[in-house]
């Protein structure tokens, strides 16, 4: 493999964001995603190549060590951090056209819910898996779903909820998305969640951490 891309996937792993953060300190005063993604585009590796043998591996390995608590959210956050700053390049590839991307992933925190860790780590993960993301932000109702779902056909969507008491609003949001588009795929997370809650309120996926969402959506893909 290319060093530079040895290289972003290690920064990215252990969350170093550009060559000024100060985190992980062994890492300190190197270069960090920001400037290895740059180099990597500026040295003729293909936006492709950037994406799926270095960033999507290292991500895959972020996830694996949160899976076996090796790591905690913070570490995690940093390394999503990290690898937002490597898309940040990516992204005109994306949307000029010259990358497919896997297809759209629309996700929110639901109505009543203002929580974002878990929907911007899903978010950035699946991001980093070669799909578009259409983030609806928090305290997202059952129509502004319906509506990102008609601009997006073919989208995925992913609901989140950190509260009981806004797992009620997760069923009407899911009632409503499958009464006006019956084929879209749902997948649910979220803290108080379960895959018993997720099949009674006829969603078609739960993962209790985003590695789980975006293994699901790689086989979607598939």
């Amino acid at each position: 493999m290319d060093p530079i891309l040895q290289k972003l996937g290690e920064v990215v792993e252990f969350g170093k964001v550009d060559k000024n953060s100060p985190y992980p300190p062994n890492l300190k005063g190197q270069d960090g995603a920001d400037e290895l993604a740059k180099k990597a585009l500026e040295a003729g590796i293909a936006p492709t190549a950037v994406l799926t043998d270095a960033l999507v591996p290292a991500m895959d390995r972020v996830g694996q060590k949160f899976s076996e608590n090796k790591i905690f959210v913070p570490q995690m956050l940093m390394s999503a951090k990290a690898m937002g700053a490597a898309m940040q390049h990516l992204k005109p590839f994306f949307q000029s056209g010259d990358v497919k991307t896997k297809g759209t992933f629309i996700i929110g925190t639901v109505k009543g819910d203002l929580h974002d860790i878990g929907k911007n780590l899903v978010a950035m993960m699946v991001e980093g898996g070669g799909w578009t993301i259409v983030d609806l932000g928090v305290d997202v109702n059952e129509d502004t779903f319906n509506q990102a779902v008609s601009e997006n056909p073919g989208a995925v969507v992913g609901l989140s909820a950190l509260l009981t008491t806004t797992m009620a609003n997760m069923e009407e949001i899911v009632q409503k998305i499958k009464e006006s588009h019956p084929d879209t795929k749902i997948l649910v997370g979220g803290a108080p969640l379960t895959d018993e809650f997720r099949k009674k309120i006829g969603a078609d996926f739960y993962s209790p951490d985003p590695r789980g969402a975006v293994e699901y959506l790689k086989e979607l893909a598939a």
